[in-house]
C-alpha cells in the first residue's frame, strides 16, 4: 500500500533505499565486477566483499518494513484484523504491484523470446526453449517463481530476482484469509512467532542450496513476520526522545556489523538478526521526535530511492542485463568499472522514476478509484 509523500515516513524511506542501494550494489558486482576498480584500490578487498555481496541481506530489509507498513496500514484501514476486507485488500495490492511488473515482464520476455542473451533462459549454460517463458513468467504471477528455482535453478539472469516477489505476496495472499479465520489478534501474533522460530529450524536444514535457504517461503517469512509485530508493538509503545535516539545508533551499528560479517557462516541466525535490527530501527524512527533527521539534505538521495524502490528493484536488472551486452566483466577495464557503476546507477534511478511516474503511479490511483467505487456500490445495494 503506497503512502502519499505527504505522509511517508523519512525513516522509513532511508532505510528502503539503503536496502535498495545494496541490492544493485550486488547485483553490479555478480554482473560486472567491482574488485578491480579504484574502488578496490581504495578499500580492503574484504570489505568491499562485504559491502557489496551481501545484498541479500537488503531483501531482508525489505520484508521486515513490507511487514510493518502492511500490518499498520491494514489496522488504519479496517481497524481491526477481524474487520479486514479481503476483496479490498487483494485489489489493492495488485493495483501497486501488477502494473509496473507487468511491463518489466513484456520487456524481458519480449527480449528473451527475440534471443538477446542475458534475457533469455540459458542463465545455467542450459538452453531452455522459448515456451518456457509461460512457465517463468507465469510462475512470477502465480507466487511460485522460488519453488520453481528450486527444481530449475538459476535460469534466466532477469527473471530470477523476482523470487523475491513470490515469497512477499504469498504471505499477503494468505495475510487477510488468517486474519478472518483466526479473528483474534492474539492468535496471530503466536503464528508470527511461529514463523520466526522456524525460518532458523528452516534453514539449517537446507545450508547445502543457497536457493533453498535464502529464497523459500519459510526461509523468508521470518522478516515479514517480524515486521508485522513491529507494527502492533508500535501502537503500544511511544519511546522518549533520549530513547529512540540510542536505539536508532543501537540498529544502526548493529545492522552494519552483521551485515558486514557476512551471509557465509551466518546463514541460520544471519537473515532473522538483519529482521530485528531493522525492526529495532524502524521502532525508533517511528518516533514523533525522529521525524526529521533522514529529511537532511545529505540523505534525501537515499529518500528518493526508498520511495521509488519497487520500480528501481524491477527494472535495474533490465538496465544491467543490456549493459553486459556492451561490455563484459572480464573486458571491462580497471578504469571505467566506476563510470559504469554510476552510468548503472543513474539509468536505472531514470528508469524507475519515469515508469513510477507515467505507469505505476497512474494506474495505482485508477485501479484505487475503481475500487473505492465498487465498494461504494456494493454498500449502497
Amino acid at each position: 500500500m503506497q503512502e502519499n509523500i505527504s505522509s511517508r515516513n523519512a525513516g522509513i524511506d532511508f532505510l528502503r533505499g539503503l536496502a535498495i542501494l545494496l541490492v544493485l550494489l550486488l547485483h553490479f558486482s555478480l554482473g560486472l565486477g567491482l574488485k578491480d576498480s579504484p574502488l578496490g584500490s581504495l578499500l580492503r578487498p574484504e570489505l568491499l566483499r562485504a559491502i557489496v555481496l551481501n545484498g541479500n541481506y537488503g531483501v531482508t530489509i525489505f520484508f521486515t518494513i513490507s511487514g510493518y507498513l502492511i500490518t499498520s496500514n491494514s489496522i488504519k484501514r479496517w481497524g481491526s484484523w477481524a474487520k479486514i476486507n479481503w476483496r479490498e485488500f487483494y485489489l489493492l495490492r495488485i493495483a501497486r504491484i501488477m502494473p509496473p511488473l507487468l511491463l518489466a515482464l513484456l520487456i524481458i520476455v519480449t527480449l528473451g523470446v527475440l534471443g538477446v542473451p542475458n534475457f533469455d533462459n540459458a542463465d545455467n549454460g542450459k538452453q531452455l526453449p522459448a515456451s518456457y517463458f509461460f512457465i517463468a513468467a507465469g510462475s512470477v504471477l502465480t507466487l511460485w517463481h522460488n519453488v520453481l528455482m528450486q527444481s530449475a535453478g538459476y535460469f534466466n539472469y532477469c527473471l530470477n530476482i523476482y523470487w523475491s516477489l513470490s515469497v512477499e505476496e504469498m504471505f499477503y495472499l494468505c495475510l487477510p484469509l488468517l486474519c478472518i479465520t483466526l479473528r483474534k489478534q492474539n492468535l496471530f501474533v503466536l503464528l508470527c512467532l511461529g514463523l520466526i522460530v522456524y525460518a532458523p529450524i528452516y534453514r539449517s536444514q537446507h545450508l547445502k542450496n543457497e536457493i533453498e535457504y535464502m529464497y523459500a517461503y519459510f526461509a523468508c517469512f521470518d522478516a515479514i513476520a517480524i515486521g508485522c509485530l513491529t507494527a502492533l508493538l508500535a501502537q503500544k509503545i511511544e519511546l522518549s526522545k533520549t530513547v529512540a535516539i540510542c536505539l536508532r545508533w543501537f540498529s544502526i551499528v548493529a545492522l552494519a556489523t552483521v551485515y558486514l560479517r557476512g551471509i557465509g557462516g551466518h546463514e541460520i541466525e544471519g537473515f532473522t538478526l538483519i529482521s530485528l535490527f531493522s525492526a529495532a530501527f524502524l521502532m525508533a524512527t517511528l518516533q514523533p521526535s525522529e521525524q526529521g533527521w533522514a529529511s537532511r539534505r545529505g540523505l534525501t538521495w537515499l529518500g528518493w530511492m526508498g520511495r521509488h524502490s519497487y520500480e528501481l528493484y524491477l527494472f535495474h536488472i533490465i538496465v544491467l542485463a543490456l549493459m553486459r551486452n556492451v561490455v563484459s566483466k572480464k573486458t571491462l577495464s580497471y578504469e571505467m568499472r566506476l563510470p559504469c557503476l554510476f552510468l548503472f546507477l543513474l539509468l536505472s534511478a531514470v528508469i524507475a522514476g519515469l515508469v513510477a511516474r507515467y505507469v505505476a503511479e497512474p494506474a495505482n490511483a485508477y485501479l484505487r478509484n475503481k475500487t473505492r467505487s465498487s465498494h461504494t456500490s456494493l454498500q449502497t445495494t
